[in-house]
């Protein structure tokens, strides 16, 4: 079911779930201060109850309602980049968005670049709600959804969407940990290290044992139902000259001719926002396994793509 903005911003206010459209992904929306709504998202995806949740607000004042502290690198991350993919993970206010959080005393927040986002998050605060928890609209662990038509298809039109046409980022965002006095890097995405450490003045550390839970940092995760290997270049020149299994599709830079081939684009922006719709097409096109040429690991432009290819991969 197709959803104007006052319905989903009604339905929200009420506790139900809407998916809505971000530049990054489509997500599976549920009022942010209301557990039980929440607990909603948990079920409808299959979900670990402890794996936590983004929540999107509108605006950076917006956000500092539900951190108990506001860190000055958030401060400087969300200035420049926001509204736009990346989530700041800060000190959570202990009595808000205990489920969204997945128990932890930390959040994660974002503010979302989408135009129809906006309206809904507008038109809900005026019903009452302070911020929507949203992550992906797709069963967990499997490709996030790019259009309206892949929430439909996932969900099998049990869950009500806000069609805001294909996702012009396509991955999800960048995720930085602003919970301790320097910044570490959880999930990267299509705002890339080099981008936030100019920004920041400072390194982006990688994560440690001390690192908050983060949505979509599972070893294994974004998979389609066919198995992803992933290869590096000359490598998979090589094992395409071998004996080759039974529905293969070839996902690669390089043109092939021996079966069924997709184009990875050669720019990663145009990689990251074609990368899922792609996986979802090649499994309904009976794909039953998919090798990928690896993009250049040493470019950091490709980290977000590369991140979630490698997290595919790990699921076969």
């Amino acid at each position: 079911m197709i959803l104007s903005v006052q319905e989903a911003a009604r339905r929200l206010a009420d506790g139900e779930l809407v998916a809505l459209p971000t530049e990054t992904v489509y997500g599976l929306a549920a009022r942010a201060d209301d557990d039980a709504a929440v607990a909603k998202i948990f079920a409808a995806k299959g979900r670990p109850a402890d794996h936590p949740l983004i929540v999107h607000v509108a605006d950076a004042a917006r956000a500092r309602a539900f951190a108990a502290v506001w860190p000055r690198l958030a401060e400087r991350l969300t200035a420049a980049c926001w509204p736009g993919p990346l989530t700041v993970i800060v000190p959570r206010r202990p009595e808000l968005a205990q489920a969204a959080a997945g128990g932890q005393d930390s959040i994660g927040l974002r503010c979302p670049a989408h135009p129809l986002f906006h309206e809904v998050l507008e038109a809900a605060a005026a019903l009452g709600v302070p911020g929507l928890a949203a992550p992906s609209a797709n069963r967990f662990g499997r490709v996030s959804p790019t259009t309206a038509a892949h929430v439909e298809q996932e969900f099998e039109g049990r869950i009500a969407v806000v069609d805001g046409g294909a996702c012009s980022v396509g991955i999800e965002s960048t995720i930085v940990d602003c919970t301790r006095p320097y910044p570490v890097l959880l999930r990267p995405g299509m705002l890339d290290a080099a981008q936030l450490e100019a920004l920041l003045g400072e390194t982006l550390r990688t994560p440690d044992a001390q690192a908050p839970r983060a949505s979509g940092t599972l070893e294994a995760h974004y998979a389609p139902r066919a198995r992803v290997r992933l290869f590096e270049p000359a490598a998979l020149a090589i094992a395409l000259q071998g004996r080759l299994p039974e529905g293969l599709t070839v996902y690669s830079r390089t043109p092939w001719t021996g079966g069924p081939w997709a184009a990875l684009p050669a720019e990663p922006e145009a990689a990251a926002q074609q990368l899922f719709a792609t996986l979802r097409a090649l499994d309904d096109a009976g794909a039953r396994e998919i090798w990928v040429e690896s993009p250049p690991s040493a470019d950091a432009r490709w980290a977000g793509v590369l991140d979630r290819l490698r997290r595919a991969a790990a699921a076969g």
